[in-house]
């Protein structure tokens, strides 16, 4: 594990099912110091020019129908016919924009005075960020690096504070966050916010090199660090919620490095400022793995939390939890009561490809995040997705199950298909799953949607 993670939130730039077209590289120029002035051969020919930037487009339309379904005899079905264009402008390591939402026009449903569009879809600033899915300035390389779009499984470096967070989990509610990647000597940072258009969660991390700082730039950066996280949620869009501020410290030596794997281990303590008897500590262990077909993550942790306090809070249910956490209290995750006790916890992200396609496409694309608690509580959330059939069908199913075992329990989950036919322009595809609808008490109204049609792409 590298302190400098990898651009990973920018691949949401491209979708699923894409394959750009590939241009030739330019033929490699020798530097200065391999090519003196008395062995280059005479030529009348102009010097070469350096490579010059491969721009990629893709153009998308998608039609569908959309069709919302009330569980638990709570609320009314509503149709739509769901409209969602796209456009992907992939300017390599460096730069990319992908932009584009669905429109949802409504077929039936609704009720008295509801309008031809989804009104939740659009009703908040903070909703406007759905426009744009991923912008991207910089690479993981560069010292200085920008992020906007979609936060999907997001994790802040360490991640004992923020581990596989969604932003728009909350189905009537669709921020654009962002990070900020730097470097600067020994000293890598992270900054992100889940809103860029709204007063909500927010947090840094600090990762200090120690050998850069004592010995001088090691040749195999960020083998042992300490880093300082601080994470503040606003609460103030996408809905009120109590405010929680939390801070994490966190050792990690890596202790074996070699060409196609690396193995650390790493220690923490976190708490809440301000709340002198919450806090929690951490002791872990991790693989990372890649190879020319094979790109894995695993990690294996003890946990004890004391006072209210728990790790990876800022997790994939916390958009639904912030006003109702799961359990039988029915209240918000910052009020909920939390047992004092351990926890083990489990993560691997598993990608694999037979036949080593760099970007996107992967014939197997797993993660999935257990954390069994000694009191009984059982956390799972996970997704796997699979390209069959000469990358023309692709099948996937996610799904989160929280406080399994126990009274209160939530599950949510969703299943997509998609199919390619005519050479690919042109695909088939269905979508269905259960939503959580947070209602204007903090209250979760349950519901469930479902999706089929039509689209069509062109890659250049």
């Amino acid at each position: 594990m590298r302190v400098k993670r990898s651009w990973a939130a920018a691949l949401l730039l491209l979708l699923p099912g894409v394959a750009w077209t590939q241009e030739e590289d330019a033929p490699a120029i020798e530097s200065p110091e391999e090519t003196s002035p008395a062995s280059e051969p005479e030529t009348d020919e102009p010097d070469a020019l350096p490579p010059t930037r491969q721009w990629h487009y893709l153009k998308r339309l998608d039609t569908t129908t959309w069709a919302l379904l009330p569980r638990a005899g709570v609320g009314r079905d509503e149709g739509f016919v769901q409209i969602e264009p796209t456009l992907i402008i992939d300017g390599g390591e460096e730069f990319g924009v992908n932009v584009g939402a669905p429109v949802r026009l409504r077929l039936w449903g609704g009720g008295e005075g509801a309008g031809l569009v989804r009104r939740e879809d659009w009703d908040t600033l903070s909703d406007w960020g759905q426009l744009f899915r991923g912008l991207k300035f910089g690479s993981d390389t560069a010292p200085l690096a920008v992020w906007f779009g979609g936060l999907e499984n997001y994790t802040l470096l360490s991640g004992h504070l923020v581990r596989r967070y969604s932003n728009r989990t909350n189905p009537d509610y669709h921020p654009a966050g962002g990070f900020l990647l730097g470097t600067l000597g020994p000293l890598y940072t992270e900054a992100f916010a889940s809103d860029v258009l709204g007063a909500r969660l927010m947090g840094v991390e600090l990762s200090l090199d120690l050998e850069h700082v004592f010995f001088g730039k090691p040749r195999m950066p960020a083998c042992y660090t300490l880093a300082l996280s601080a994470v503040h949620d606003w609460g103030r869009a996408g809905g009120r919620s109590p405010s929680l501020t939390l801070a994490h410290l966190d050792a990690m030596v890596v202790f074996l490095v070699r060409p196609t794997y690396e193995a650390f281990v790493s220690a923490g303590w976190g708490g809440r400022p301000g709340e002198g008897g919450a806090w929690g500590a951490v002791v872990g262990a991790g693989i990372d793995v890649l190879t020319s077909t094979l790109d894995m993550k695993l990690r294996l942790e003890g946990r004890r939390q004391h006072g209210g306090f728990r790790h990876g809070v800022f997790g994939p249910e916390y958009e639904l939890a912030r006003f109702q956490a799961s359990g039988a209290d029915g209240m918000p995750r910052v009020a909920a009561p939390f047992p004092d006790g351990h926890s083990l916890y489990a993560e691997a992200d598993v990608g694999w490809d037979a036949v080593s396609y760099g970007g996107l496409q992967k014939h197997l694309s797993l993660s999935l995040g257990v954390e069994a608690f000694t009191w009984g509580r059982l956390d799972v959330d996970g997704r796997v997705a699979v390209q069959l059939f000469r990358r023309n069908l692709e099948l996937a199913v996610k799904g989160l199950g929280v406080v399994m075992g126990k009274s209160g329990a939530r599950y949510l989950g969703a299943a997509e298909a998609r199919w390619r036919f005519l050479g690919g322009k042109l695909y088939a595809m269905g979508t269905g799953g259960t939503l959580l609808f947070p209602g204007a008490e903090g209250m979760l109204r349950p519901g469930a949607f479902a999706s089929v049609g039509l689209g069509m792409d062109d890659a250049r």
